[in-house]
């Protein structure tokens, strides 16, 4: 079976640094469904503006010549864990597929081209999306359910210091969603170094920081070249 994109996705994340680690993880963080011009036809949505959320059927794009094993160390665990790959939502997968619940914005034409804007979602910019299907909540919410080692470790969230001089950067929506990413702490969970000062692209914008301990600090924000 070959399979083709039907749009592409547009995000103010640039790289897969920073983003968050699942959907819904960053409520704030916006970004559009834009379909490509074979697809981009208003009657192929008509009553999905009935649903609240849909799902995104996506490629993991930058992971198509790494090596995929049976077993992963998820960054819930630590990254000190190994679990097997079908037991996770790793990005490393034979297939290099994700699917992702993301929340429903607005629908309309933009530039020309049949557009989504959605929130929550876990997909960098240029990611190819290859299907969409509305969310149900009858079949798709199953409550009282187990949900294996995401039951008892929970993610750890850091706190974030931030200037104003680099929050009045950003408009509201973006300030939201980059503090709450940052609050996910995106380094590498083997990492704790508190003098490193990291970078991670955000909406055209360089973003530096320092960890230490359960504080993120915010150092500079400087235009992307």
């Amino acid at each position: 079976m070959e399979i083709k994109p039907i749009a592409y996705f547009s995000s103010p994340f640039t790289s897969k640094f920073g983003l968050p680690r699942q959907s819904g993880l960053v409520p704030k963080l916006r970004g559009k469904i834009v379909f490509t011009c074979d697809y981009s036809d208003p009657d192929s949505v008509r009553g999905l503006d009935g649903f609240d959320y849909l799902w995104i059927i996506w490629g993991f794009s930058e992971n198509l010549s790494a090596r995929k094993h049976a077993t992963v160390r998820p960054p819930r665990l630590g990254g000190n864990k190994q679990m097997g790959v079908f037991a996770t939502r790793s990005p490393f997968r034979p297939n290099n597929l994700g699917l992702s619940a993301v929340r429903i914005e607005r629908i309309g034409m933009q530039g020309g081209r049949l557009a989504i804007e959605v929130s929550g979602a876990d997909l960098m910019d240029g990611t190819p999306v290859y299907d969409i299907k509305p969310y149900v909540v009858q079949a798709d919410c199953h409550s009282g359910v187990r949900s294996g080692f995401t039951d008892t470790e929970q993610w750890k969230m850091l706190a974030v210091e931030m200037k104003e001089e680099h929050e009045i950067l950003f408009d509201d929506d973006e300030l939201a969603a980059l503090k709450q990413a940052l609050a996910l702490d995106p380094r590498p969970h083997y990492h704790s170094d508190p003098l490193r000062v990291y970078g991670m692209p955000f909406a055209g914008r360089d973003v530096r920081f320092t960890v230490d301990g359960e504080v993120m600090r915010v150092i500079d924000v400087v235009d992307r070249v």
